[in-house]
C-alpha cells in the first residue's frame, strides 16, 4: 500500500514539477509574444509549482512509511531521521528550493522575475542528478550531464503544451499560429537531444542487451514507444494543424488542441513510467 501510494505521489510530483519548470522556460523564450494569454500562463506555472511542492514533500514523508510497510511509519521519528540523513535530503531541498524560486519568479512580469523562475527550473531539474541510478554509476559525471540536458528539454516540451493550448484560445489566430510556429522551430531541433541523451544514458546504465528483457528494460522500451507516438503528433502539429490556425477555423483550432492534449497525456504517461522505474527497479537487476 505504501509503495503504491509513494509511486502515485512521485508520478504526480514529476508531472507538476515538469509543468512548472517548462512554463518558466516557455515564458522566458516566448513570453514577449504572448498578449492576451500571458497572465493565464504565468498563473498556470505558479499553481503547478505550488502543487508540486506539496506532492514532493508528501512523497518524502512517505519514505519512512515504506521502510515499515505501514503508514504509521511516517510518525516514527527515528525512521524519519534515517531518511533525513540519506542522499534524498539534498534532492528534497534542491527540488523545493527550485519550485519556490519558480513560484516567486511568477510574481512579476519583468525579465528579472523570469530569470528567477528559470533558475528555479534548473535547480529543480538538478535534484534528479543527486539520487537514483545515475548518481551511483561509475559514469556519474557523464550521466549527470546527459540527464540534465534530457530533463531540461523534456520540461520545455511538456511545460509548453498547456500554454500553447491557452494561446490558441486567447490569442488572435495570426499570433497563436506565429507562437506555435516558433515553438515547433525550436522544439524540432531539441527533440534530437532527448533521443540522443536517452540512448547514451541507456547504454551507460544497462549492463547488457539482455537487460531489456527485465522489468527495467521493458519499461524503458515502453518509454521509447511513447516517444515514437509523440513524434507523430508533434509532426502533425508542426506541418498541418499549427500553420492552419492562421485561418481562424474553429474546427482546426479544436483539432490542434486535441492533438496537443494527446501529447500532454502521453508525456505524463512517460513520466509515470519513469516514476515506477526509479521507485521499484534497477537497470542492473
Amino acid at each position: 500500500m505504501t509503495d503504491v501510494l509513494s509511486a502515485i505521489l512521485r508520478a504526480l510530483s514529476f508531472v507538476l514539477l515538469f509543468q512548472a519548470a517548462g512554463v518558466a522556460i516557455f515564458v522566458a523564450l516566448f513570453g514577449r509574444r504572448l498578449a492576451s494569454s500571458r497572465g493565464a500562463v504565468r498563473r498556470l506555472g505558479q499553481a503547478a509549482a505550488l502543487a508540486a511542492m506539496v506532492l514532493v514533500a508528501g512523497h518524502y514523508a512517505l519514505e519512512a512509511a515504506r521502510m515499515t510497510g505501514e503508514l504509521s511509519g511516517m510518525w516514527d521519528s527515528s525512521l524519519q531521521g534515517i531518511v533525513w540523513h540519506s542522499p534524498s535530503r539534498a534532492a528534497l531541498i534542491c527540488r523545493l528550493s527550485g519550485l519556490l524560486l519558480i513560484t516567486i519568479g511568477f510574481q512579476g512580469a519583468s525579465p528579472r522575475w523570469t530569470i528567477v523562475a528559470v533558475a528555479g527550473a534548473v535547480l529543480a531539474a538538478l535534484a534528479f542528478t543527486l539520487t537514483g541510478h545515475t548518481s551511483v554509476n561509475v559514469h556519474r559525471g557523464a550521466l549527470a550531464t546527459l540527464l540534465m540536458l534530457h530533463l531540461m528539454v523534456v520540461a520545455f516540451w511538456f511545460g509548453a503544451l498547456w500554454p500553447l493550448i491557452v494561446a490558441s484560445l486567447r490569442e488572435t489566430p495570426a499570433r497563436a499560429s506565429e507562437i506555435i510556429e516558433r515553438f515547433t522551430a525550436v522544439a524540432t531541433w531539441l527533440v534530437a537531444v532527448i533521443l540522443l541523451a536517452g540512448i547514451v544514458m541507456a547504454v551507460l546504465l544497462l549492463p547488457s542487451v539482455s537487460a531489456l528483457s527485465e522489468p527495467y528494460g521493458k519499461l524503458l522500451i515502453a518509454k521509447v514507444v511513447g516517444f515514437a507516438v509523440l513524434m507523430g503528433l508533434a509532426a502533425a502539429n508542426k506541418w498541418r494543424l499549427g500553420p492552419a490556425l492562421v485561418h481562424g477555423s474553429v474546427q482546426t483550432g479544436r483539432w490542434f488542441r486535441r492533438s496537443v492534449a494527446a501529447e500532454y497525456v502521453l508525456i505524463a504517461a512517460v513520466l509515470t513510467i519513469t516514476a515506477v522505474m526509479t521507485s521499484f527497479f534497477s537497470p542492473e537487476a
